[in-house]
């Protein structure tokens, strides 16, 4: 089937907009480790599909073969932004979403399942374009000190650092302030919105399976 056969598919057997858990936290506090152990193991009963935009972001700057509709443009745009620690802007919002729309064409969703998202949105302005794409049920905050971000990625306690090219000093001091500055007011967005909040603290040698662990007691409080 081709993708865009794919992609109506999926997109047909999923709730419009997709229930979705946000995490929020800053690089190197385990987003990605905990994303993923969350779709292996599910989240109340639920099956869950992790949503690693940055993931995705690095797949297709560093494809040698473009998915379909995307161009060499785009690519090199994508290396630039991973290279300088930008964010997408509400203005390249069209192409985050096409990098979504990508994701749910790779994966069947059925009418219970959640979306995992990691690294989508970043700010408010991409809050408001996704609340067409999703729902924000739930926002698990990922609490993590500098020095304990610093510690984790020099250990790569998560395992999920390895040949990254955005980890140098100067870029994790970057993306921290732009963490504080343009991500941490999701909170209230979201609070306002009326999606549950979960805060976990992350420390140094926390693992996903010790937080995940954390969230299930807290989610039967």
């Amino acid at each position: 089937m081709k993708r865009v056969g794919l992609l109506n598919a999926s997109m047909k057997s999923v709730r419009k907009p997709a229930d979705a858990v946000l995490l929020i936290g800053p690089t190197g506090s385990g987003k990605t480790p905990l994303g993923s152990h969350i779709e292996q193991h599910g989240m109340s009963g639920r099956k869950c599909h992790h949503f690693d935009f940055g993931h995705e972001l690095r797949s297709i700057a560093d494809a040698e073969i473009l998915p379909q509709g995307f161009t060499e443009i785009e690519q090199q745009f994508l290396r630039d932004m991973l290279i300088k620690g930008l964010l997408l802007e509400d203005r390249h919002f069209p192409l985050a979403e096409k990098i979504v729309r990508d994701f749910l064409a790779k994966r069947i969703f059925e009418g219970s399942d959640m979306l995992i998202l990691n690294g989508l949105p970043r700010h408010t302005g991409q809050a408001r374009d996704m609340a067409e794409l999703v729902n924000v049920t739930c926002l698990l905050v990922l609490e993590c000190t500098a020095e304990d971000v610093c510690e984790r990625i020099k250990a790569n306690t998560g395992g999920d650092r390895t040949d990254r090219i955005d980890d140098a000093d100067e870029m994790i001091r970057k993306k921290l302030k732009t963490f504080h500055n343009r991500t941490t007011p999701l909170i209230d967005h979201y609070a306002e919105q009326g999606s549950t909040l979960i805060k976990i603290p992350v420390h140094a040698s926390a693992t996903a399976e010790a937080v995940y662990s954390r969230l299930v007691s807290l989610l039967v409080l």
